[in-house]
C-alpha cells in the first residue's frame, strides 16, 4: 500500500497526463474537439494511437509537434501561427 502512495506523489502536480483524449487534449490546447481533428488532418498535429479501444494522443509529441512549427517563424507562438493559418484558409 506504502509503495502506489510513494508512485502516486511521484506524478502528482499540474501538468496533463501521458496520453490525452481528444476532449483532453482539445481543453489543454483551448480549442474545440474538431479543430484537434483538422489540425490532425492538416499535419499540425500528430496522429492519435488507439490504446485498446480508446483513441489518445501522446503529449510529449504534441509538445514537440508545436514546438518544431515554431522554429524559422520569427519567435511567433507556433500555435497561435496555426490557428491563425487555419483562419486564413
Amino acid at each position: 500500500m506504502a509503495r502506489s502512495a510513494v508512485a502516486n506523489s511521484n506524478i502528482a502536480g499540474p501538468r496533463p497526463p501521458s496520453f490525452l483524449s481528444r476532449a483532453t487534449l482539445a481543453a489543454e490546447l483551448d480549442i474545440g474537439e474538431s479543430t484537434v481533428d483538422d489540425l490532425v488532418k492538416r499535419g499540425v498535429l500528430p496522429r492519435p494511437i488507439r490504446i485498446g479501444g480508446s483513441v489518445r494522443w501522446n503529449w510529449a509529441a504534441v509538445q514537440e509537434a508545436l514546438i518544431s512549427m515554431g522554429q524559422g517563424n520569427d519567435g511567433a507562438d507556433p500555435f497561435m501561427k496555426a490557428l491563425n493559418d487555419e483562419a486564413a484558409a
